[in-house]
């Protein structure tokens, strides 16, 4: 469950990154009109944060008891094809690797959709 956690928070910073890039980006390619679409991404994104959303970490931690056990046979059903003696393994083998980390994520929307 911890690196899920670790994967769904990455990819959360990840994209925070890209659009602050992204809105910087039009501001400054499109003169006044791209500094006001980048004043309302901001001002949007602030206002997003104040509202009652949860970090995906925290929303898998607090999954129902009856839903973690599928979570992590799902994600333990990735795993069984590789080898790892120990978690510091595996981390270090799904932190490296951006086709497990998409598979995993895969997982984690589905299981969060549903």
């Amino acid at each position: 469950m911890k690196l899920l956690c670790c994967i769904a928070e990455e990819r959360e910073n990840k994209e925070s990154v890209e659009q602050a890039v992204g809105g910087r980006m039009v501001g400054h390619v499109r003169g006044p009109s791209g500094a006001a679409v980048e004043w309302f991404v901001g001002f949007y994104g602030k206002w997003m944060k104040n509202r009652e959303f949860k970090p995906i970490p925290q929303t898998i931690m607090e999954l129902p008891p009856d839903k973690k056990p599928k979570l992590y046979n799902e994600a333990m059903a990735i795993f069984k094809h590789l080898k790892w003696r120990d978690t510091e393994d595996l981390n270090t083998l799904v932190m490296g690797s951006e086709a497990l980390k998409k598979q995993l994520l895969a997982v984690l929307e589905k299981s969060l959709k549903g």
